[in-house]
């Protein structure tokens, strides 16, 4: 057996690449081909999960072996980072995102928490959702999307934007995610910010709002594929969130070939077209729209629209 272990563990640093098969997982894992002693050989490397290791992680910060940051606004700041040795080229192998100084807001974001499927009626909405929605807007969370629609914050980074205040209620602005590498192209997400204060979410959304969205949809494809050679408008998923983090409408662009993670599922994404279809086939005038319909989605328990809204009305039902 022994001998068995010794041969296995030998094969791996004798593997000579000849290229690359696949990149997925957002990155997370590799395919090679290659050979080994003359013959064929396939490799699938793959990040292994952080272990739970308090001591281990609390090292990670203090030991990073090369850092970059690639971008900061208000209290959001993002990097790439290495955590192997020191090289003139290193290739990262961490993308951080600090959140300084946290609210509780982030605290309870990125907490481990139970989740609940909700189905918002008409009623439930305009009677209890939208008041939260409007309590939330008013405590200052919106400062970083402000300081970017404003052009005071990240202007490097834009791809595409409306002439700043020309646009009536056109105007929009486009850039990378933070959650983007900026690197990956397969691994693409876009952020486009409209400049209308007006609407908080989807759910402002209605029928006079189509020919905008269809435009808005098309610049933004147009933008993309000018920026990034080499995609097509087949490639790309525009969808936005409901419930969102933040109540200013924003639409989310990404590679048709990224996996989908949380922030991509059913119950948090809703697609660009899907809405603008519900849209177009909605019965009434120009001012029928998402504020009619019932929507269902997931939320977890710790967020505050669950623990000060959702929750009493469940216990009211139940």
């Amino acid at each position: 057996m022994a001998d068995d272990k010794e041969r296995a563990e030998a094969l791996l640093p004798a593997f000579k690449l000849e290229r690359i098969l696949n990149h997925d997982q957002a990155g997370r894992r590799v395919s090679l081909l290659g050979h080994i002693h003359a013959q064929p050989a396939v490799v699938v490397l793959e990040r292994a999960p952080f272990p739970d290791s308090g001591s281990y992680l609390s090292t990670i910060p203090s030991t990073l072996q090369w850092l970059k940051n690639l971008g900061a606004n208000d209290v959001y700041h993002w990097y790439l980072a290495s955590s192997g040795p020191g090289t003139d080229e290193p290739h990262p192998d961490l993308k951080i995102n600090l959140f300084y100084p946290a609210t509780e807001k982030h605290i309870t974001k990125y907490s481990k928490q139970r989740v609940r499927v909700v189905n918002e009626t008409p009623q439930i909405y305009q009677d209890y959702v939208r008041p939260f929605m409007g309590r939330q807007r008013d405590n200052g969370r919106l400062t970083w999307m402000h300081n970017i629609i404003n052009g005071t914050a990240e202007t490097e980074d834009v791809i595409y934007r409306t002439p700043v205040g020309q646009e009536d209620k056109e105007g929009f602005v486009l850039l990378p995610d933070l959650n983007w590498d900026r690197k990956t192209l397969e691994n693409l997400h876009l952020l486009a910010l409209v400049e209308r204060d007006d609407i908080w979410s989807l759910r402002e959304l209605k029928r006079k709002h189509i020919g905008w969205l269809h435009d808005m949809k098309t610049k933004i494809a147009s933008a993309t594929i000018q920026t990034y050679p080499g995609l097509g408008e087949d490639q790309l998923k525009l969808y936005v969130h409901y419930q969102p983090t933040y109540y200013h409408l924003h639409i989310h662009v990404v590679h048709a070939a990224l996996e989908a993670g949380t922030s991509q599922a059913v119950g948090k994404a809703v697609g660009l077209e899907s809405i603008i279809s519900q849209l177009e086939t909605m019965a009434g005038d120009d001012e029928a729209g998402m504020h009619l319909a019932t929507l269902s989605y997931t939320i977890g328990e710790a967020s505050d629209l669950w623990k000060e809204v959702l929750e009493p009305l469940s216990k009211q039902v139940n």
